[in-house]
């Protein structure tokens, strides 16, 4: 993940960058410079030759990414490109908030082959709940038309998904069909970032409601069965149901895969680690000094390799464990016992998954019955 911009045009009140724990984002630079791109071409290159990649993901990100303009993303992605091995393939994508998103940047993103993700929470009530401009007005009229210009016509096979953050005020089924109406072809529902010192909003840590669960279910049984969209927390929980690996850091035990690349340089973990304090992302790795190597071997981050021997004692006596791995790392901090805890969202997550394996496992006995 390729921080491009460290800067946005929006001020989301549910954004783990501004809004919680690390601010250094006030500390980077307004955007990557073409020295840094260079470099992180470099290290990348590098990086997949050591290891005979075949493919790498490149995501860009911010801050707001097209901030960082045309001209400088052109710039770095044929610099990556220009690093890799003969046959290897660099898979590009932007998330974006959209509300940049011309036709200058659409056809340049069909020439580079970069796929869009935008993030969106649905009706408008629902999505100026939190995606708000610095003065307080909503922006869903201007997100919904963005997703319009790339679903619609010649963009669409550029379009990755929408990105939608719960909120348990807005109506779940409501909500589902305000992103089904710009066919997407996936949809992720994230939980709102917190852990068990910054309480996400409508949990509490002596309760045992599950107030996420009980809004993303009447979804996953709208959706269940049919071939409307791809949700990925959903369909992640059913390839673990069925025995395969996870392709999330949300849930399951795979080994944590994400590398962050800040608009100065510096290789950090998954930014998402800023929810939960100051510094909690950071390394003293630089791409002008070190190796994308050199991040495998930090304490921090083979914590993160290590699977069901990092969890909590809790969390391994748990029946549900392979499935939802403990929930997303950064949701399980502690100030006093720092990751070592079930998600904040333990809760919910296991009425999900037993509730997705209910529905499975009936579904299994009725298609043997038929056979």
């Amino acid at each position: 993940m390729l921080k491009i911009h460290s800067r946005c045009d929006l001020a989301c009140r549910h954004c783990y960058v501004y809004e919680m724990a690390d601010q250094n984002w006030r500390n980077q630079p307004r955007r990557m410079s073409e020295a840094i791109a260079d470099k992180v071409a470099l290290r990348i290159g590098e990086h997949a030759m050591t290891h005979d990649l075949t493919e790498v993901d490149v995501i860009l990100h911010g801050g707001e990414p097209l901030l960082a303009g045309p001209e400088f993303i052109a710039y770095l992605v044929r610099a990556i490109r220009r690093q890799m091995d003969t046959g290897s393939r660099v898979n590009v994508s932007v998330q974006t908030n959209g509300m940049r998103l011309d036709d200058e940047f659409l056809k340049l993103f069909e020439k580079l082959g970069i796929r869009v993700g935008i993030s969106f929470d649905g009706y408008a009530e629902a999505h100026d709940r939190h995606r708000l401009f610095r003065d307080g007005r909503g922006s869903h009229d201007q997100v919904a038309e963005a997703i319009q210009r790339l679903s619609a016509g010649r963009y669409h096979s550029l379009f990755g998904g929408l990105l939608c953050t719960i909120d348990v005020r807005n109506d779940p089924l409501r909500v589902y069909e305000a992103l089904l109406a710009f066919d997407p072809p996936s949809v992720d529902f994230l939980l709102p970032h917190g852990n068990w010192s910054t309480l996400p909003p409508f949990r509490d840590a002596e309760s045992t409601t599950t107030p996420y669960a009980d809004w993303l279910i009447p979804i996953f049984d709208r959706w269940y069965g049919r071939a409307e969209t791809e949700i990925r927390l959903f369909t992640e929980i059913l390839r673990l149901l069925s025995g395969h690996g996870s392709r999330s850091e949300s849930i399951g035990l795979s080994p944590a895969l994400l590398a962050v690349v800040e608009t100065d340089g510096s290789i950090e973990q998954s930014d998402i680690l800023k929810s939960a304090y100051h510094g909690a992302a950071a390394t003293s790795l630089h791409v002008l000094r070190d190796p994308f190597d050199a991040a495998l071997r930090l304490p921090s981050l083979v914590a993160r390799q290590i699977g069901v021997e990092a969890l909590s004692p809790t969390c391994r006596a748990c029946d549900v464990v392979a499935v939802c791995g403990g929930g997303l790392y950064a949701h399980r901090y502690d100030d006093e016992s720092g990751f070592r805890n079930p998600s904040v969202y333990c809760a919910d997550l296991y009425a999900l998954i037993r509730h997705i394996h209910r529905v499975f496992a009936e579904d299994l006995i009725r298609m043997r019955g038929h056979r």
